[in-house]
């Protein structure tokens, strides 16, 4: 559990203490019982595990089953309706804001839930759905809908998601923005939209010349 102080010390600039963590934070104390119900869970131990994944719910608004598995580094920010579901596979340092669902589709069996690489930023409301694999590094914008697996170094926006490529570039640390990330359709629709708007400008100016040269022709007569 100290990787997970360590990991919200970092990230969370409101954090002022190791004792405000342990006291104030829901997601920490999420993932403490979710370390419980899971280790109860691999001893056999039946029902109470749920139990525990339950009562944390309410108590936090997450929920992760304890089948779930996840890494080292683990940060919720905030955390009010946050899903886990069973089957899901989280790496290290991985971040998550509020709202974030890593489900299923309801059409599968086995393994039917995302699995997380490694150093992703998952933005607030972000619905990653499926046996799907997040590579490392990768960011999810605010409220994109995941249907499909992601390479590493790569950003997804929008409903359903796309996929932006970071210009080929390693990203290193962990960069929490998940708000102000790039829309490969929007930056075209705004480029259409400019030209749209040049060609508008010069048809403009074009019949205008050929109002002129009208004028003149009937000035003339």
């Amino acid at each position: 559990m100290l990787s997970a102080i360590k990991a919200i010390k970092e990230r969370d600039p409101a954090a002022t203490s190791t004792l405000e963590i342990i006291l104030a934070y829901p997601g920490f104390h999420a993932l403490v019982a979710h370390r419980i119900a899971q280790y109860l869970r691999r001893l056999g131990v039946p029902v109470l595990p749920r139990l525990i994944a339950q009562i944390s719910y309410f108590f936090t608004g997450i929920d992760i089953h304890p089948a779930a598995r996840i890494g080292e580094g683990f940060f919720i920010d905030h955390g009010a309706g946050v899903v886990i579901g069973e089957t899901a596979v989280i790496g290290d340092n991985v971040t998550l804001f509020q709202g974030v669902t890593l489900g299923g589709t309801g059409r599968e069996r086995g393994k039917r839930h995302p699995t997380i690489g490694n150093n992703v930023t998952i933005g607030a409301g972000a619905k990653v759905l499926g046996n799907i694999t997040i590579g490392d590094n990768a960011y999810i914008g605010a409220n994109a809908v995941v249907l499909r697996s992601v390479p590493a170094e790569a950003t997804v926006v929008g409903v359903p998601g796309r996929i932006s490529r970071r210009a080929g570039a390693k990203v290193t640390g962990i960069n929490l923005d998940h708000t102000n990330l790039p829309d490969p359709l929007a930056e075209r629709l705004e480029k259409l939209q400019h030209e749209i708007d040049t060609m508008e400008e010069h048809l403009k100016a074009h019949l205008e010349e050929i109002k002129a040269k009208k004028d003149t022709v009937e000035n003339n007569e």
